[in-house]
């Protein structure tokens, strides 16, 4: 069986309970398989980066395999605004969607897009291809618009969001899909060694004591990296970690740099 969100976001949890941590969110229009059904629950597999979990079973819109398969075969027009207003046809029911949501079978020319054969109209700007011009541009801008935004984790939404959400959904607004945790994201990319080599839209690593990575920012210029720790914030970034500038302190240890887009991008 297959599944396909038609709200704004869906909680997944590590277990079918309301009081189990969040491990990630579901976005519009993001389909998934559905592994185990129980009475409330349901046991997911995200299509977009594999992550499964549970989700409340009150949540999930079916969706034939047909239709799973058509959106998995590629890459389906991305929000871009931070916010959107979406119009459900012919019930005139609005609601609000976030950036990196998914609009499937999107036509430019009216606006409108299909989850579940229900239409849709979103006011606002949303990526209509993935053409690999000005990519860097692309992350970098998305970034900033979640400038501020709460730490959350398992949060990938400007209301809530942790580091590796910001950089996966980040990257997805600019068509490039990547894993959803930080550890799983720093094996993706060719490495580089400094800070000074850096290019806007590279990504920068962080471990703890025992060498396990555990944070993840984007580099915006070779001494600025934007990243979620408390919140969406810019901090110093140099060979030894993140430079908090309001405390004065180092509170990230870097690890490594990848770089994922093409330099030419």
């Amino acid at each position: 069986m297959f599944g396909i969100s038609d709200l704004s976001s869906i909680p997944v949890r590590t277990e079918p309970a309301e009081k189990s941590e969040m491990c990630t969110q579901i976005l519009l229009g993001e389909h998934f398989t559905i592994l185990e059904e129980e009475k409330k629950w349901c046991k997911i597999k995200l299509f977009h980066d594999g992550y499964e979990g549970w989700i409340d079973r009150k949540m999930v819109t079916p969706i034939t395999q047909r239709e799973f398969n058509f959106l998995s075969q590629k890459p389906q027009p991305v929000s871009s605004d931070i916010f959107n207003i979406v119009q459900q046809m012919n019930h005139y029911r609005n609601f609000l969607i976030v950036s990196g949501s998914t609009l499937p079978h999107y036509k430019p020319k009216s606006s409108t897009f299909k989850i579940a054969n229900v239409e849709y109209k979103i006011e606002g700007n949303s990526v209509n291809d993935y053409k690999t011009n000005d990519i860097r541009n692309k992350i970098i801008n998305a970034a900033l618009k979640y400038f501020n935004a709460p730490y959350l984790w398992g949060g990938r939404t400007p209301l809530g969001i942790d580091c590796s959400g910001l950089t996966q959904i980040v990257y997805k607004i600019a068509g490039i899909p990547i894993p959803r945790d930080a550890a799983q994201q720093a094996t993706l990319g060719n490495h580089f060694s400094f800070v000074e080599e850096a290019l806007p839209g590279d990504l920068a690593f962080f471990d703890n004591e025992l060498g396990e990575i555990i944070h993840v920012g984007i580099i915006w210029d070779k001494n600025k990296i934007i990243h979620s720790s408390g919140k969406v914030r810019i901090d110093n970034i140099d060979h030894e970690g993140i430079y908090n500038i309001e405390t004065h302190r180092y509170t990230h240890t870097l690890r490594l740099m990848k770089r994922i887009v093409p330099q030419d991008a």
